[in-house]
């Protein structure tokens, strides 16, 4: 995620960290590339008889931008949820350790430890990354027996599960008291769900690759069209035009699968961290994680 201070409107017009424009500009060099080929071959060109003119492609245009908004609208909203479910998942660990702190309070640190383990194994499978490292920082050596599992999150859950009927079963716990607690692990178990249906349920394929190749037919072909009535600046047209389709293109892209590392995906390092500070600070722990900050290019991971 990409967390800028607040800067003037000029200056912003000029900013690089953040924007797609890094990952668009091989592309947009070959527009260009696209549209020097129409201002040379302009003589031969015209020799042929054939023109193309602007009315096709401001139809396409147009229904390009439409369905490009569409398919950012769905991106986005994917994106929205996957923020939500997260939130959700901060809130839930609160009100779990709360609940805990209250009454069973010398469990307080192994249900501390739990929640932390849920929520780094849950981040390390949704970036298919090795969550060795964080769970036997947490779990010593219980992690190996989650580690050996295929799905090591649903894994911890089970353990959440398991502590609580233990609990319940000693009469630590009240009926209500279990109820409600009981009530705060299924939100979990929701988190975890909705996580898994965002990154095992894409926007079908054939979807997105029609509006790929129209994206790119269209930015090869539109000089051709700009450059018998501007000529040398169909350059600055062309160019100008890909940029915007080009970009909402790749936005959509980066956005469908907001779980990765790129600079507008979910800071899932930071959020775990967060919890973590929130957690261990409700059990009156010194030794807390540093808060997460952006770096230099004004990203959090």
């Amino acid at each position: 995620m990409i967390i800028r201070p607040p800067r003037h409107w000029f200056l912003r017009l000029f900013a690089w960290h953040g924007s797609v424009l890094p990952s668009i500009m091989f592309r947009l060099s070959l527009n260009l590339l696209m549209s020097l080929a129409a201002i040379l071959s302009l003589p031969w060109y015209e020799t042929l008889g054939v023109k193309l003119t602007l009315a096709p492609f401001s139809l396409l245009g147009v229904s390009i931008a439409i369905f490009l908004g569409f398919r950012n609208s769905v991106a986005y909203s994917r994106y929205t949820e996957a923020r939500q479910l997260w939130g959700g998942l901060l809130i839930a660990c609160r009100t779990l350790q709360s609940q805990v702190m209250a009454v069973c309070p010398g469990e307080a640190q192994r249900v501390t430890t739990l929640l932390l383990a849920f929520c780094y194994s849950l981040k390390h499978q949704l970036r298919h990354s090795e969550p060795r490292p964080d769970l036997e920082r947490l779990l010593g050596e219980d992690a190996e027996d989650i580690l050996s599992r295929r799905a090591p999150t649903n894994m911890v859950q089970l353990r959440m599960s398991q502590w609580l009927a233990e609990r319940r079963r000693s009469g630590d716990l009240s009926d209500i008291v279990y109820t409600h607690m009981d009530t705060t692990l299924l939100q979990l178990s929701q988190v975890v769900g909705g996580c898994e249906r965002i990154v095992s349920m894409p926007i079908p394929f054939a979807y997105g690759l029609l509006l790929h190749r129209t994206v790119y037919l269209f930015c090869s072909l539109l000089p051709f069209a700009l450059v018998v009535d501007l000529h040398y600046m169909t350059l600055l047209v062309s160019g100008f035009i890909s940029y915007s389709f080009l970009s909402l293109d790749t936005l959509a892209e980066e956005l469908e699968m907001p779980f990765g590392y790129a600079n507008n995906h979910l800071p899932m390092d930071a959020m775990c961290t967060n919890i973590e500070i929130n957690l261990r600070e409700m059990n009156n722990q010194t030794q807390l994680p540093d808060t997460p900050m952006p770096d230099r290019h004004y990203r959090l991971s």
